[in-house]
């Protein structure tokens, strides 16, 4: 007998179910793809111990026939494909056929189903892969999955799952993602009977990310105005954050390829280099992109779970994604914004705070949500609802206290105290007892004249701004009709210099130094086999070099803004860049860290006092820049205190 058999279907069921189904999330994502590929407008997910116990997934689709529901328990049999070259241009989420047989191999499912046609529905039970019952239901139009005990048969798989709260915490992650690619459509999201989120059909992208994120998560962010490209094939949209909004994963970047999730090397890549030299290496944006495009220039089928993609023209399309987003930014210009502290008004009740969106995305993570007390108020809880607007604040007004009566005879006439804050409109009852304490004053009278609340917030301000002096000898403060600046010296001439020696070295011409004697230079042996690849890029950037010796180079001149004491510093930094970035690195990201390099050692000092004129000069060339928001490394320029905030910081507003 021969050793090459084949495998019984439900042998080879489960093999595939351990490519397909690696967790209840996948279960999760597999019906809910299902669900949105039958026009489903209304998708409702339940589950129950983290999705082990159950996973129930309900929908106003299309629903199935009753025969169509027995099929799609074969493999490979599906209605989103019937020949070989529709795999070259799939435009619905799942077409592999697997999902339903798979998942029905590892655990117990019921598929009620009814379609529109059709005067009742199906309801189909499966156990391990095996057919146990066949009936009719009464349900609307639609499909709901019940699938539950799962990997029950394969305890192997079972044991490997990781805690209740981290299951959970993926499954929440799936549907608000959806969600959020989504927004026209209606979602919702209960585990065991407590709804986790619950998202109602919106207009706008922007509307869903305010129902998930919140206000102030969406004032930080910049919406991208849809791109085209490439005649039209390919379509760009979505929101980034500014500069200043810094991540320390990649957990707070959403992206999807034909509103399909996905987790790409490549766009991954072009959103990092959209903000190289905006902010920190270490650090990540929030990011919520929708690239769409021809299906034919997408190859979808590279991965089991589907949340890999390839892309025909991957050049192109990394250089469309990173110079959108760059000039986006670049148009845009964020103004920081500087962190202000909630602060309490005295005797007015304070709203319950809206969940943070980096607390938010943490409880999807290691699920915050799971063993929460029941009575947490449910306004802490990140639910996809829409925010109530805040109530209004009661109208109070600060006046001096009575003074207290002295004793002896009443006076027969006393004239009124001068009021020191505007007066008050006179009250309907006479005071009670509370009358003796401070009362805060109508905040609306006393806002001054002409002054802008909601100007838009951009770095171009910084042409308006009007010097006001200097802090501790290293930052410039600044008025504008925006609100008030401050403005770090060094890393604003540092951002003035990175972009003047990045453009010299584009072009090739440098402005040059030259010195009274040469520097010489001892170089390790590593340092010499670096600077002779790089001999080149020190000329464009102004040095003029040579060797000198025996390990030894002379430099005869360098970069006109680089002070003489700090070129030796200068070159064996830039030594060290092209040791480490230049083997990893394009000549373009190596000459950007270059720039860097000599913008730093060029720029003003901290505790350097400056004349007025210089602090104008400064602060006017540092509004001409491209990328004023933050310094080639990352840090931020300047921040701006909004007159918004200042009055309410002050409790005016």
């Amino acid at each position: 007998m021969g050793r090459i058999h084949v495998l019984p279907d439900q042998v080879a069921n489960k093999i595939a179910a351990g490519e397909v189904v690696e967790r209840p999330a996948s279960v999760v994502k597999e019906l809910l793809e299902n669900s949105l590929d039958a026009g489903a407008g209304d998708i409702r997910v339940e589950a129950e111990g983290g999705g082990r116990r159950l996973i129930r997934v309900t929908d106003d689709g299309c629903g199935m026939l009753r025969d169509d529901a027995l099929l799609a328990l074969e493999r490979h049999a599906t209605s989103k494909i019937s020949r070989v070259e529709e795999l070259e241009c799939i435009a619905t989420l799942g077409f592999r056929g697997e999902a339903l047989p798979s998942i029905a191999s590892v655990s117990r499912m019921v598929i009620e189903t009814r379609a529109a046609e059709e005067p009742v529905g199906a309801r189909v039970e499966v156990a391990g892969g095996r057919l146990l019952s066949v009936s009719e239901c009464v349900r609307p139009p639609g499909t709901s999955i019940t699938v539950r005990d799962l990997f029950f048969n394969v305890p192997a798989r079972r044991k490997f799952l990781r805690t209740e709260q981290t299951e959970l915490a993926h499954i929440a992650s799936l549907v608000t993602h959806y969600s959020l690619a989504h927004p026209a459509k209606s979602f919702e999201l209960v585990h065991e009977g407590r709804t986790l989120l619950s998202a109602a059909p919106v207009a706008t992208a922007a509307e869903r990310v305010f129902q998930v994120f919140g206000a102030e998560t969406l004032e930080e962010l910049v919406e991208l105005e849809p791109r085209t490209a490439a005649e039209g094939r390919f379509t760009l949209s979505g929101f980034i954050s500014r500069p200043q909004v810094q991540k320390t994963n990649r957990n707070s970047i959403f992206l999807f390829v034909n509103r399909r999730l996905i987790r790409d090397r490549l766009l991954l890549h072009a959103i990092s280099a959209a903000y190289a030299n905006l902010m920190p290496p270490s650090a990540f944006p929030f990011a919520l992109l929708f690239l769409d495009c021809d299906p034919g220039e997408v190859d979808v089928n590279v991965h089991p779970s589907k949340t890999e993609v390839r892309f025909r023209a991957a050049s192109f399309v990394h250089d469309f994604v990173r110079d959108a987003l760059r000039e986006t930014l670049v148009a845009s210009r964020p103004a920081p914004a500087a962190p202000l502290p909630s602060l309490p008004v005295p005797g007015v009740s304070q709203p319950a705070a809206r969940l943070p969106y980096s607390e938010f995305t943490q409880a999807l993570e290691d699920f915050r949500l799971a063993g929460i007390p029941p009575d947490t108020p449910r306004s802490v809880l990140p639910e996809l609802t829409l925010a109530p607007p805040p109530e209004p604040q009661p109208r109070l007004d600060l006046q001096p206290a009575d003074p207290p009566t002295p004793p002896g005879p009443a006076p027969a006439a006393a004239a009124p105290p001068t009021p020191a804050c505007p007066a008050a409109e006179p009250a309907a009852a006479p005071p009670g007892p509370e009358a003796s304490r401070l009362r805060l004053p109508d905040t609306h009278a006393s806002i001054p004249e002409g002054l802008a609340l909601d100007p838009p917030s951009s770095m171009a301000a910084l042409e308006q701004v009007r010097i006001l002096g200097q802090l501790h000898d290293s930052f410039i403060i600044a008025a504008g009709p925006d609100g008030l600046w401050i403005i770090d010296q060094h890393v604003a001439h540092e951002r003035i210099l990175f972009e003047k020696f990045l453009d010299r070295l584009s072009r090739g011409r440098a402005e040059q130094q030259r010195l009274l004697l040469p520097l010489i230079l001892t170089l390790t042996p590593a340092q010499e086999a670096d600077y002779q690849r790089i001999a080149g890029e020190l000329s464009r950037a102004g040095f003029e070099t040579e060797p000198f010796g025996h390990r030894t180079i002379a430099v005869k001149a360098a970069p006109a803004d680089l002070p003489p004491q700090n070129i030796e510093q200068a070159v064996f930094e830039i030594l060290e860049i092209a040791d480490a970035e230049l083997r990893r690195f394009t000549v373009e990201e190596f000459r950007a860290a270059l720039a860097a390099s000599l913008a730093c050692r060029a720029a003003i000092k901290i505790n350097t006092r400056l004349e007025p004129e210089k602090m104008e000069w400064l602060v006017r060339e540092l509004a001409r820049t491209r990328y004023p928001m933050s310094c080639p490394h990352g840090r931020p320029v300047a921040l701006r205190y909004s007159n918004r905030d200042i009055l309410r910081s002050f409790h005016r507003i």
